[in-house]
């Protein structure tokens, strides 16, 4: 675990474990936990399930070349190395176990033992072959950030994963023992991967779609899998989703502008627990950081507890702002018009959104990467509790609906970590309250003048943890429901 560190009133420092941290050191062992206690079974379940391992090797050296160098990450037993037959092979698994079998089957490659996201090679390849990767990897993002140091201008990155539609099928093929079991996965459509490929420099050059039917049926596999899977809007549909991306090339640091500063608005109410772990959490960036805490009319001492934290902290610029008391939005708003950054971002008080996972917001504008940076929480397994079921199922609604609407594609609406030039902010600004209904969150106001004014809207997907202190502001979940299907029409009239 990695800890950080709190002030007590006197000031002294003690030890404040990190959420986060804990949340990745978790979720990581819990995965190699699950293949360790498969691992000897792997060969004999990859056997018993020929046809669709043949289909995916079908797959793979269809879009990889031989005799090429080749990373494969995580490499399983070594199998996806064979197939390709490369001059120089590297495989990585966070599996002891599985990189073990993977080197006794393969002498001639190179396996080791490692996290996607922590790999460190001091070497480059042809291709790199991510096979059933993005749906176990804690961290995509920083997984293919990694990557880039392994590239050269000429290298290929082949990212294969489960189709998302088929989430409920997989999981009742582990119950009926069809499947291996693993942890919860991370269930990603072909635009979130493209999407943080590209927020990593990296363009998509192909896609493919294969395997309608994984298993085999005399005739029925074939008709399926050669035929309709085949057919316009039929390659949706199938299992395995494949993608080839390129590196592109980085902005020149040399050439680049001066840093921007940013500013961090933090809309708070009652929320006086979580304002030091948000003080000593969230990282500086770019040329100047400023956290803005934007005290809702709490009575809970959440705004003495600010002035503490700025005689605690004096090297860093903590500011409070009196909030309205009329809701979030109004907060929010009234944080952004005290700000004084060249980036605006939005940051919960309840730290359910880690602060760790800020620079990314920051990185992806200042590499131009998109112009308002929506945060989604829609990706990775949500931590227990940190979400109701009703809620998940509602979001991802609304989000499909907002996605038609606008024509473009948002996988959460309601996500309050958010990212935007404040230049484009001053253009969005005279668009509140246009909408016909009165936004009590803010998301909507901020997505729909987004759109309004052709800003290119990416997704980045974003950890979400427990509150670990306080209670959840969002009560009243039909009644939200309510309002939400109102932004929606009201969403529909301006843009349809």
């Amino acid at each position: 675990m990695v800890n950080t560190t709190s002030s007590s009133d006197r000031g002294e420092r003690v030890d404040l474990p990190s959420a986060y941290e804990s949340l990745a050191a978790g979720q990581r062992l819990t995965l190699q936990q699950a293949k360790d206690a498969t691992a000897d079974r792997r060969e004999r379940y990859i056997n018993a399930n020929r046809y669709y391992y043949g289909a995916l090797r079908d797959l793979i050296t269809f879009l990889v070349e031989s005799d090429k160098r080749v990373l494969s990450l995580p490499c399983d037993i070594g199998q996806y190395l064979e197939w390709v037959r490369p001059t120089r092979g590297v495989g990585i698994d966070n599996s002891v176990r599985l990189v073990e079998i993977a080197q006794q089957r393969n002498p001639q490659f190179t396996f080791q033992v490692g996290s996607p996201e922590e790999t460190r090679l001091n070497q480059t390849f042809d291709y790199i072959l991510v096979v059933n990767g993005v749906n176990k990897f804690f961290d995509i993002q920083a997984t293919f950030a990694g990557l880039r140091r392994n590239c050269e201008s000429q290298t290929r990155v082949v990212v294969v994963f489960y189709n998302f539609l088929w989430q409920s099928l997989v999981v009742l093929a582990e119950k009926l023992g069809l499947k291996m079991p693993e942890p919860p996965q991370n269930w990603l459509s072909s635009r979130d991967v493209a999407g943080m490929l590209r927020l990593e420099g990296f363009e998509v050059v192909r896609k493919y779609s294969t395997i309608l039917m994984p298993v085999y049926i005399p005739m029925v596999s074939w008709l399926l899998n050669r035929v309709i899977a085949r057919l316009p809007g039929f390659h949706r549909l199938c299992f395995v989703q494949a993608l080839v991306a390129r590196p592109v090339p980085l902005p020149d640091p040399e050439q680049s502008r001066a840093a921007p500063s940013v500013s961090i608005v933090i809309p708070c109410r009652n929320e006086r627990d979580n304002i030091e772990a948000a003080v000593i959490r969230t990282p500086d960036m770019g040329s100047h950081t400023e956290l803005i805490f934007c005290d809702d009319k709490s009575t809970d001492g959440t705004a003495d507890e600010v002035r503490r934290m700025q005689a605690c902290y004096p090297h860093r610029d903590i500011r409070l702002v009196d909030g309205p008391g009329i809701g979030k939005a109004d907060n929010v708003w009234t944080g952004f018009d005290a700000a004084r950054g060249d980036i605006l971002m939005i940051l919960d008080a309840d730290l359910t959104v880690p602060p760790e996972e800020l620079p990314r917001f920051y990185a992806a504008l200042v590499a131009d990467r998109g112009e308002f940076i929506n945060g989604s929480r829609m990706v990775y397994p949500m931590q227990h509790e940190s979400m109701r079921s009703l809620n998940v199922l509602g979001n991802k609604a609304f989000s499909l609906v907002f996605s038609h609407i606008l024509r473009q594609g948002l996988k959460d609406t309601l996500c309050g970590t958010k990212a935007l030039w404040r230049r484009d902010y001053e253009r969005i600004r005279p668009l509140r309250g246009r909408w016909g209904i009165r936004d009590r969150w803010g998301d909507y106001e901020l997505i729909f003048g987004a759109a309004r004014t052709n800003l290119h809207i990416v997704d980045l997907p974003v950890h979400y943890l427990e509150r670990l202190h306080g209670v959840t502001k969002m009560t009243g979940r039909f009644a939200n429901g309510i309002v939400m299907l109102r932004m929606c029409v009201a969403a529909y009239r301006q843009f349809r």
